[in-house]
């Protein structure tokens, strides 16, 4: 798998070795170097007597260095990718030496003893199904707890809910966690984020406490539902879905464009979000990763890349996650292929037609045409052809960027968000799309 420079430079553990790994792609710093289908690898000279012994598993994106650098990818390992990719006519196809032959061999029966032991182990369905019965069980009196608390919150009135302490919402987000309804504990949370100082606030936690209670009270009559809604239910209270048995389907084939990437940390982990258009089904689709921290998703994807690919969706009345079953990155295509929205009475009726199937979802991007950032009464907004106004999420900070490459002038743009606020994630500029 070869890799662009941006997507090596979205590899890179801080700044500093971003730069350190720039300044290696060069062929006086490497005594050897060498690449095949399988690995890439070189001899980087150092401050010490022997070279540093660097090797890349193409077919994962994986490291490994002789250096005693703790950063993961080391400066060598970037820098080494960073010199194949601007210089590929440098890297000869050979066979690979001995050091870099046995880690991969590692590598490949480390993974073959992982596939055999899951292939070997039992299922037993009746332990599964008791299991899955018990979980069911806490997750029912988890939310008959959170339907009181939330009936008390309506019954008190919202005027000192800006008082309550971090207990007060601590407590119900730990106790959705001990009902296993990770999913109803983030939603508490996100209540708890609200910006009390706001103007306004009322509303959007009326609205946040709002989609709680309807998952809620949703999960309680689930029998009675459309399967595929019964699906989002689960899925936004914390049931997993088997993602071996979706990637046995057959998915959606199209060429996708990735239109927007965005990472978050939690805890240990690394949540990374993609949005990709599909260009002939005019589909949007999330493709979660989650990795722990310091180690490579499986998939390298950067905004503007194009991607020959299946994709499978999660059962939903609004299909929308999804994961990708196998993709090849081709060159760009027409991007006059992209459908847009031409303002946003366009996409206020896309939403409602959504929100009617599915009204507890979360944010989902759209591509609107002749935007242009203006601002008023204090703050950004995103101005259609026309003059309806939509503002710009607060917590966005590349404004200026995008007033520069806009020049005032409208231009097509990708935004996601929900209602009556949204930010930007890309847009088009000299026929190209960049992400912002």
């Amino acid at each position: 798998m070869q890799l662009t420079e941006d997507q090596i430079y979205a590899l890179a553990p801080d700044e500093a070795s971003k730069k350190a790994g720039r300044d290696l792609a060069n062929p006086a710093k490497w005594v050897s170097k060498g690449i095949n289908e399988q690995a890439l690898w070189g001899e980087c000279q150092g401050s010490g007597s022997k070279p540093y012994q660097t090797q890349v598993d193409l077919s994962a994106i994986a490291f490994k260095c002789s250096c005693p650098s703790r950063k993961f990818p080391c400066k060598h390992g970037l820098g080494l990718m960073l010199f194949c990719a601007r210089q590929p006519g440098l890297f000869t196809t050979s066979a690979m030496p001995a050091w870099v032959n046995d880690w991969i061999n590692k590598r490949a029966e480390k993974e073959e003893k992982k596939v055999e032991k899951a292939a070997e182990k039992p299922v037993d369905e009746n332990a599964q199904a008791k299991r899955q019965q018990a979980r069911e069980q806490k997750v029912s009196a988890g939310i008959a707890e959170l339907l009181v608390w939330i009936k008390d919150i309506v019954r008190g009135g919202i005027l000192t809910i800006p008082e309550k302490t971090p207990a007060y919402w601590d407590n119900m987000a730990r106790r959705m966690v001990d009902a296993q309804a990770s999913g109803l504990a983030g939603m508490v949370r996100n209540l708890a984020a609200t910006n009390f100082w706001n103007e306004g606030w009322q509303s959007g936690f009326m609205d946040k406490l709002l989609q709680l209670y309807l998952v809620a009270e949703g999960y309680n009559n689930i029998q009675n539902i459309d399967p595929d809604l019964q699906q989002d239910l689960r899925t936004t209270i914390g049931f997993t879905t088997n993602q071996e048995e979706l990637r046995a389907q057959t998915g959606v084939r199209d060429t996708w464009l990735v239109i927007g990437k965005e990472s978050r940390d939690e805890q240990q982990l690394t949540i990374e979000q993609n949005w990709l258009y599909g260009l002939k089904t005019n589909s949007y689709a999330l493709v979660l990763q989650f990795t722990v921290k310091g180690q490579i998703p499986p998939l390298a994807f950067s905004p503007g890349m194009y991607l020959d690919a299946t994709l499978v969706y999660f059962p939903s009345t609004v299909p929308y996650r999804a994961i990708v079953k196998d993709y090849n990155i081709i060159r760009q295509t027409d991007t006059a292929a992209v459908q847009t929205f031409t303002g946003w009475q366009q996409v206020a009726g896309y939403e409602t037609a959504l929100n009617s199937r599915l009204p507890f979802r979360s944010e989902m991007p759209v591509v609107v045409t002749s935007l242009t950032p203006v601002y008023y009464q204090k703050q950004w907004w995103l101005q259609d052809s026309e003059g309806c106004l939509c503002k710009i999420s607060a917590a966005y900070n590349n404004i200026w960027q995008l007033v520069a490459i806009s020049g005032g002038d409208p231009v097509t743009i990708t935004v996601i968000g929900k209602e009556n606020e949204y930010r930007p994630l890309g847009v088009w500029h000299q026929n190209n799309y960049k992400s912002i």
